[in-house]
This record gives structure tokens, C-alpha cells and sequence, in this order.
């Protein structure tokens, strides 16, 4: 083995590694707030991983973690439940991942890139996240109203988007610092 593929296999290592601690605080995290369901739903704890896998890790591995966490936690604890929460969770959730670590990987190292790569997944994947509710509730023959969006993907949401608005960028800012992120621009 070469010494450059000796490098690459490595990072990949670390890479997975990284993936399975962040799958597993995803699956953890919304213990925290379980006992309150609308607590959880407002601070969305599993979020925070997600989105922390594609900043450190990059696109593919954020991407997988988001696609995997909500429907693993539905299969293992019941909750969200699979259909048509988990389902939905898991497309917004592959997007916050991928895009976060997408755009971060392709922006300048610094606070406002943070920011502008958050700010950008968060809207794209509660985007996703109503459009596959709408496309589910359609199979199902129910309604998903433009009041529930709002509600599910703004009102509603305001205290984790807050939180995640305030504790992501200061998260990835220290990682960065620390020497953690495995997620390089080309």
C-alpha cells in the first residue's frame, strides 16, 4: 500500500467513525426531551448530529446519516413514528446533511459560511421535508394543509431553529479549531 492510500483509507476510517457517533447521538438526543413529545418536536434534537455529520464529515456521509437516523429510531423505539414522520424526517434530515456538508465543503473557511450553509440546508430540507409530506398524504389519501407546513416547519419550530441557529456554527467553528474536520475543501 501506498502511503497516499494508506492516508485515504484512514480518513475514510475516521469518516465512518465519525458517522456512527453522530447516527448514534441521533439516535440518543431525543431521549433528552422524550418525556415531553412536544418538546422534542419543537427543539428537534436529532437534527443537531445530522447536520454536525455533513459540516465534519462531508455530503455523502451527512446525507447517509440523516436518510438512516429517523427510520432506525422508528424501527428501534417506535418514534417518530414510521409513516409519516419518520419517512418524511428521513428526506429532510439526507438533505440538512448533504447540503450542509456540500455547500461547507465548497465555501470559504469561515463564521459566514457557517451560517449561509446552515441557513441554506435549513430551508432546503424543511422544503423537502413538506413536499414529501404532501406527496405521502396523497398516497394515503389524507390532506396536508399549507398551515400544517407552516406549523410543522416554521411556528413550530422556532425554538429549535433557534438552537440550532446558535449551537451548530459555534460547534463546528471549535471541531474546525480542534483540528476534527475531516470534511476539506477541494
Amino acid at each position: 500500500m501506498t502511503t497516499q492510500s494508506k492516508t485515504g483509507s484512514a480518513l475514510q476510517v475516521r469518516r465512518l467513525t465519525y458517522a456512527a457517533l453522530f447516527l448514534a447521538l441521533a439516535l440518543v438526543l431525543p431521549f433528552l426531551t422524550g418525556q415531553i413529545p412536544q418538546i422534542g418536536s419543537m427543539l428537534s434534537p436529532m437534527h443537531i448530529p445530522v447536520l454536525l455529520c455533513g459540516f465534519l464529515c462531508g455530503w455523502p456521509w451527512g446525507l447517509a446519516v440523516g436518510l438512516i437516523a429517523p427510520l432506525l429510531r422508528s424501527v428501534l423505539f417506535g418514534m417518530p413514528v414510521m409513516f409519516p414522520g419518520a419517512v418524511a424526517m428521513a428526506f429532510e434530515l439526507a438533505v440538512y446533511g448533504g447540503l450542509s456538508g456540500f455547500l461547507y465543503r465548497r465555501l470559504p473557511r469561515n463564521k459566514g459560511s457557517v451560517y449561509i450553509t446552515l441557513i441554506i440546508a435549513m430551508i432546503a430540507g424543511r422544503l423537502v421535508w413538506g413536499a414529501v409530506r404532501v406527496i405521502l398524504a396523497g398516497m394515503s389519501g389524507s390532506s396536508f394543509t399549507w398551515a400544517m407546513f407552516l406549523s410543522g416547519a416554521v411556528t413550530g419550530a422556532v425554538p429549535g431553529i433557534v438552537l440550532h441557529l446558535v449551537l451548530i456554527p459555534v460547534l463546528v467553528i471549535a471541531l474546525e479549531r480542534a483540528g476534527l474536520s475531516l470534511n476539506q475543501p477541494a
